[in-house]
């Protein structure tokens, strides 16, 4: 196949800046949320960091998790709207320069999609999010002859709340269902189960061969309040569950059994992307020949390596012979 993993998302810009909470508390906005701006109020908090130094990279949740499969040698495309402008300029080389496929054409007018992620000294997210142009996504943007001629489809479940973009990730799993290519689906955010329950359920009894959430989001999916009892019950309904647990490690559900995954003592300095990363080492795995088992050790390395350090990006990459290791 031509691709491991095509990925469809909300094309964003990740703007991290480590800040005080003196600084914090003078943007105005809640800590440790994600909060969506507009353009005003997101250039007014970027100019008042002033000195503060800015790291910029591509990013968004899909994004996130084909970046980390490209970064551990996968091969990957990629499909998410982003304008003309310079930040849109900067995503699309970000990404390619990675390796990654992506061939949606650029919106003519409109800002690309940003995510300010202003990091305190708790190691805590605060995330204020303009999605610009990155809602226009649309069926148009989808190439079937693309999506065919990969492994495995991975959807992000923001999609679901725009009525574009849910139309983009609709016909992205129809294309995949049409040419026998896996579908995997992310939950995204407890906020967006609470609010589509029943539509996520639909999703994972459908079309969905794996589902990926943490501990909140299955709880809240299913009502139950045991992790592993949250699991067996999506398990029931869908092939494949992929559940994080924070410092917990994770558990994998496939063929009926249950593979707990330890996880990896670490210093968290950011826990931007870990979940965006785990599901990057599981795809890469289950993909590239490894046991489930083995995917899931690798996605929690990765996640492990990506709260040690600032930013969504892991800055020390696995080698080869970390991941022959991980395998044994």
């Amino acid at each position: 196949m031509k691709y491991d993993v095509y990925g469809v998302g909300n094309a964003l810009v990740d703007i991290q800046a480590r800040v005080s909470d003196q600084v914090l508390a003078a943007t105005g906005f809640d800590k440790g949320i994600m909060t969506l701006v507009d353009d005003i109020q997101q250039q007014s908090v970027l100019s008042s960091l002033g000195d503060v130094s800015l790291n910029r990279c591509a990013g968004g949740s899909a994004a996130n998790t084909i970046v980390g499969i490209a970064d551990f040698g996968g091969k990957v495309a990629y499909a998410g709207k982003v304008s003309g402008d310079e930040v849109g300029d900067f995503f699309l080389k970000d990404m390619r320069d990675l390796g990654i496929s992506i061939e949606v054409a650029p919106a003519a007018s409109g800002p690309t999609g940003t995510c300010a992620v202003l990091i305190s000294e708790d190691a805590q997210r605060t995330m204020l999010t303009n999605l610009g142009v990155s809602i226009t996504l649309s069926e148009a943007d989808i190439d079937e002859a693309e999506i065919a001629q990969a492994k495995y489809l991975y959807v992000e479940g923001y999609l679901l709340t725009g009525e574009s973009t849910k139309a983009a990730a609709y016909k992205a799993i129809d294309c995949a269902k049409r040419n026998n290519v896996k579908v995997a689906f992310t939950a995204s955010d407890p906020f967006l189960v609470n609010t589509m329950r029943d539509e996520i359920w639909s999703l994972i009894e459908g079309p969905v061969d794996l589902f990926f959430c943490n501990e909140e989001e299955a709880k809240s999916l299913t009502k139950l309040t045991d992790p592993i009892a949250c699991a067996a019950e999506i398990h029931k309904h869908c092939e494949n569950v992929a559940m994080t647990l924070g410092a917990n490690g994770s558990i994998i559900m496939h063929g009926g059994e249950s593979f707990p995954i330890e996880g990896v003592a670490t210093e968290a300095i950011d826990t931007t992307g870990a979940g965006d990363m785990y599901a990057g080492g599981v795809l890469y795995g289950i993909t590239n020949g490894m046991s489930w088992k083995q995917a899931g050790h690798l996605g929690s390395h990765a996640a492990s390596r990506i709260v040690s350090q600032l930013g969504a990006r892991m800055e020390k990459k696995f080698s080869p012979e970390e991941i022959k290791q991980l395998m044994a």
